[in-house]
């Protein structure tokens, strides 16, 4: 199974319906689009299912050299990438299903731009020239601007301009590091350059390049301001897919070029991660607080979350890497989930605002069930995805650092407050107003929508080995690379030089 080209036919399968969808009625392009992401989750578990875990460390690689000039169509996965995939391949036919009523306007484009933004999901994730992750990378910013500027809400020209400049602006810097990345090396194969040490004295200025780019699409403090604004004005299934896969872009890119490629770099400013980590954590989760927008308070989550996830890859140890990649994999889930909530009473109210709604659970007691549940998920309650997440990422940093993991383990305490209050607001109370009782629960279609990823947040929080088990060797693998470069620990301040009592005894 290893020699066929199955993720050429995960990238061929959605590129192909998306061009097919443009020249059909609205209907079929809807069933077009739905067959298309479930082909395509179906190839996705074939995937999952054939991946050989404690086999070789890139697997289902194709290599097609110069099929595009200066670069080729080179493609491979690792543990890390299968997973980010398979969470992609996921949420997108729950995407297309959240869509089918709600929007209205130029059906078949729509549909259209989220195939292609599966294209470009799978490609990033799957790309192993460094030329070609760039452009599958870049060119994911083009169906989302689409999506949020001709279906979003009222204000969605000054949000899509906003998102594409942001995340555009801090890739010009990494593209100019790519270009030397290549000269000096004499390869673009991201594998290659994954081992290849770049000299010490030009490593910080590489990461700061590469840093400028990933930490917009996290995003992470203080270059966040994008994200509210893209998901209020976003269509349901825009902010599903943005909150859900888009935002691990720069997660994976962390994984995949800082860490790996400029390790010396890594160890040296590993302080800039935890400091905007802790700083993004309590500002983000304050902020929280105070919103009357559904929407943008579990936006603004998602940049706390996000910090959970930076402070964990840069612990430099196993159970922070794995913490990071569990919560890039439960927060696409539960904020996806989330952002779905809110689409379900949107639908019907046409409102987002938190003060018009109250009471839910006594006339739509199964959607006050999902949105307890995901509220849970979100604040890490154990069985959920969001314990082992947030355990494992935070367990790893105190290892390395005892005040950025008190610092941001208060996220546990404002994510509860913050996620709660939003939850008895909604569901809690009395029914205020006539159109809020005349509100119905979950059709059929939604709770399709819902039950899935209610489902697998509950497999990863009870059973994360099927989701360890593949990275683990991967894991292993960067440890190795990186471990030369770990910074120091302050919660083992004697490690590495001898107590001054000890050597006052030796002396004697």
């Amino acid at each position: 199974m290893s020699d066929f080209p199955l993720l050429s036919l995960m990238i061929a399968v959605p590129a192909i319906a998306a061009v097919a969808c443009l020249f059909v009625s609205a209907q079929t392009a809807r069933a077009m689009a739905l067959s298309a992401t479930l082909v395509d989750l179906v190839l996705g578990v074939v995937l999952w299912s054939s991946y050989d875990i404690g086999g070789a460390q890139w697997q289902f690689v194709e290599a097609h050299p110069g099929v595009f000039g200066p670069f080729g169509w080179s493609l491979g996965i690792d543990g890390f990438a299968l997973m980010l995939i398979m969470l992609s391949v996921f949420l997108m036919p729950i995407c297309i299903g959240a869509s089918w009523r709600s929007i209205t306007t130029r059906v078949p484009e729509y549909m259209a731009a989220f195939l292609f933004t599966e294209v470009l999901m799978i490609g990033t994730f799957a790309a192993q020239d460094l030329f070609l992750f760039y452009v599958f990378f870049e060119a994911g910013l083009i169906p989302m601007y689409l999506i949020i500027g001709i279906w979003g809400g009222a204000n969605r020209i000054y949000a899509s301009y906003k998102f594409f400049l942001y995340t555009l602006l801090g890739s010009v810097l990494m593209f100019v590091a790519m270009l030397y990345m290549a000269k000096t090396a004499g390869t673009t194969s991201i594998p290659a350059l994954m081992a290849y040490d770049f000299p010490a004295s030009v490593q910080t200025w590489l990461w700061l390049a590469f840093f400028a780019s990933f930490a917009v699409k996290m995003p992470m403090w203080p270059v966040h301001t994008w994200l509210p604004d893209a998901h209020v004005q976003a269509p349901t299934a825009g902010s599903v897919i943005l909150a859900g896969v888009l935002l691990k872009l720069g997660g994976y890119g962390f994984l995949r070029f800082l860490l790996p490629m400029f390790p010396e770099a890594s160890g040296q400013l590993t302080w800039l991660i935890f400091g905007l980590s802790a700083v993004a954590v309590i500002y983000t989760s304050l902020v929280a607080l105070v919103q009357s927008d559904m929407k943008k308070l579990i936006a603004y989550s998602s940049v706390a979350h996000m910090a959970i996830v930076t402070i964990g890859l840069f612990a430099f140890n196993r159970q922070g890497i794995e913490g990071a990649m569990i919560m890039m994999l439960s927060h696409g889930l539960v904020s996806g989930a989330l952002f779905l909530c809110v689409g379900v009473i949107y639908d019907q109210l046409h409102t987002r605002e938190i003060a018009r709604y109250g009471g839910l659970s006594i006339n739509m007691p199964r959607y006050a069930v999902f949105f307890l549940f995901f509220t849970m998920a979100s604040i890490g309650l154990p069985g959920t995805s969001g314990f082992v997440a947030e355990f494992l990422s935070l367990m790893g940093t105190y290892q390395v650092s005892t005040w950025t993991a008190l610092l941001c383990t208060t996220s546990i305490i404002l994510g509860a407050g913050y996620m709660l209050f939003l939850y008895r607001r909604v569901a809690f109370g009395e029914i205020k107003s006539d159109d809020v009782r005349a509100m119905v629960d979950l059709s059929g279609r939604e709770l399709w929508l819902l039950a899935p990823i209610a489902a697998v947040v509950l497999w990863m929080g009870v059973y994360p080995e099927s989701f360890l088990a593949p990275m683990r060797k991967d894991v292993g693998v960067l440890l190795q690379r990186i471990d030369r470069a770990k910074p120091a620990s302050d919660s083992q301040p004697t490690k590495g030089r001898v107590a001054p009592i000890a050597a006052h005894a030796e002396a004697h």
